[in-house]
């Protein structure tokens, strides 16, 4: 079982079609997957429509779920609730923002505005995060991600450690922007051992939690 909820495809700054990606997980025996193209005000509604109808017939046509998501990136902190729900409105199924890291001049504060939006699913790559912030996203159900990038996943170590004091729950997710990104499960597992887990913790991360989101979006897809 291989679960990823952080891609990109060329509708931000991946090389692939939305559809392809689908295809490329298909072939490497993904479960479920997420698109999550970067987005912000001016991009949140066209880039989740288009998305969104590409998830829709890979789903009818191949053994895959499909959600669709967007990541909310260098948006101004006090603007990432309103972006969250313009993304909701055109249809998104998940929330993911990227995160304080150590690559990239994202504003301060943008990992506590997002936790307490209660907007978003998927704090991405957090790697400046602070110990107050991994209890609020414990909190509210906020998950950490563990990620795969280049660059991201230096901060692993940090997320993991503050992440279990606090009880926070993780995904582990690729970013992935090229198909050389896509996950195996050897892959997977060598991330989480690195990023400090034991092996039970990597059997939630990989397997427990990702069905945690799915049963979320599953109950929100209800309503």
């Amino acid at each position: 079982m291989l679960y990823d909820f952080h891609m990109h495809t060329f509708l931000s700054d991946g090389e692939l079609l939305p559809t392809e990606l689908i295809r490329r997980c298909v072939v490497n025996g993904y479960t479920a997957m997420a698109t999550a193209d970067h987005i912000s005000d001016s991009t949140a509604e066209r880039v989740i429509r288009e998305a969104k109808r590409d998830a829709e017939l890979g789903m009818r046509c191949w053994d895959i779920e499909v959600l669709t998501g967007g990541e909310i990136t260098h948006v101004p902190a006090a603007g990432i609730a309103e972006v969250a729900e313009r993304a909701i409105a055109a249809g998104a199924e998940i929330i993911v923002v990227h995160g304080e890291t150590i690559v990239e001049p994202v504003e301060p504060g943008t990992n506590r505005a997002a936790i307490l939006s209660g907007k978003v699913d998927i704090l991405a790559h957090p790697g400046l995060l602070d110990p107050e912030d991994a209890k609020l996203a414990a909190e509210r159900e906020v998950f950490l991600e563990i990620s795969c990038r280049k660059g991201h996943s230096l901060g692993n170590g940090r997320v993991v450690q503050l992440g279990r004091e606090a009880g926070a729950k993780f995904l582990l997710n690729t970013d992935s922007h090229m198909t050389g990104d896509l996950l195996t499960e050897k892959h997977a597992i060598a991330v989480a051992f690195g990023a400090g887990l034991t092996k039970a913790e990597a059997q939630e991360v990989l397997y427990e939690n990702p069905r945690l989101l799915l049963d979320r979006v599953r109950r929100r897809r209800s309503k």
